[in-house]
């Protein structure tokens, strides 16, 4: 598994910066537009999920682990078609197999595994705004009460940093960072082929969204962008059970070998059935994980002579209220 893809980075990078260039040179003057957004994400993992087996998509979503995802962002119309935004948010996402209502089917292996976790996510990145009605505009002047759907594909990088509940022997409970357990032995000499899994990964932002226009300037809009990741550890899941002696053996006689120890298996170990040791499945390494987030975005048009500055960069069929 990779953990960092830089080439796709790059690449992506510099086929924006070749759009943008090549759109320069056929427009006197770059428009802008600065705004904020704010609206529910949902992490798509290992933990959680729905009845049967595990899939990749929104089939597992749980809508209880919804949390607030905010941010603001800025965009450059070199051409009638594409705006090149950067964007900056922040926000959370859990996931727990305590949520999953168990129906005796293969979600009871997740069910019992009994983990969960929560982390902050901080995001940027750069996306291009591709908007396929401008091509049977009527009047790229009048921009009042228009409709502008669109689509949004970039690439990006994100930070994040799981934690669990840990409750120590006398009941009482905190949060602990998981990545310094190595729950699944990465780093451990015994698991050479685990590695180490960095807290700042690269992701890839693609969804579509629409957008109205109150005025030439004011706009409000909606998008659903799902991120696409290359890493397996968001929630801290991703592979198989170790043996608890190996925490002992990497961290020695600590408490930090007990924390780990704890929350690496969470499973009811007097359940026959549903009890997991070293070699057990954990998670699914094949899958990554993914978050994805549904905003409401308030957008202000800013450009050199007011607003005609900025009205042929907005081509759109007249749809009206």
């Amino acid at each position: 598994m990779k953990s960092f893809v830089p080439k796709t980075l790059v690449h992506a990078l510099t086929m924006l910066l070749l759009v943008i260039a090549s759109c320069q040179s056929s427009s006197a003057q770059l428009k802008y537009e600065a705004g904020i957004n704010v609206g529910p994400s949902n992490f798509l993992g290992d933990l959680g999920g729905t009845f049967g087996r595990g899939q990749s998509f929104i089939k597992d979503n749980n809508i209880q682990m919804t949390r607030l995802m905010k941010g603001v962002f800025v965009s450059v119309a070199p051409s009638e078609f594409i705006n090149v935004r950067l964007s900056l948010s922040v926000g959370r996402l859990e996931g727990a197999d305590s949520v999953i209502q168990g129906k005796g089917g293969m979600e009871e292996t997740r069910r019992y595994r009994n983990l969960s976790f929560r982390s902050p996510i901080v995001e940027a990145y750069v996306g291009a705004e591709l908007f396929p009605t401008v091509f049977f505009e009527q009047d790229a002047s009048d921009l009042f009460h228009k409709i502008r759907p669109y689509g949004i594909v970039g690439v990006g990088v994100f930070h994040f940093n799981p934690q669990t509940v840990y409750t120590d022997p006398s009941g009482n409970k905190s949060w602990v960072d998981l990545r310094p357990l190595r729950t699944e032995g990465e780093g451990m000499p015994n698991h050479p082929d685990r590695k180490m899994y960095s807290l700042t990964q690269v992701c890839i932002p693609y969804g579509v969204g629409i957008k109205y226009f109150l005025s030439d300037k004011f706009n409000i809009g909606f998008e659903i962008v799902n991120r696409k990741t290359f890493t397996d550890y968001i929630d801290d899941v991703s592979t198989k059970y170790i043996d608890p002696q190996d925490f002992y053996t990497f961290f020695g006689n600590t408490h930090t070998a007990d924390v780990a120890a704890q929350v690496a298996n969470r499973a009811p170990q007097g359940s026959v059935t549903h009890r997991y040791g070293a070699g057990d499945k954990r998670g699914t390494a094949t899958n990554n994980d993914a978050y994805y987030s549904s905003t409401i975005k308030l957008g202000i048009r800013l450009g050199g002579d007011g607003d005609r500055a900025f009205r042929n960069s907005t081509r759109c069929p007249v749809i009206r209220f």
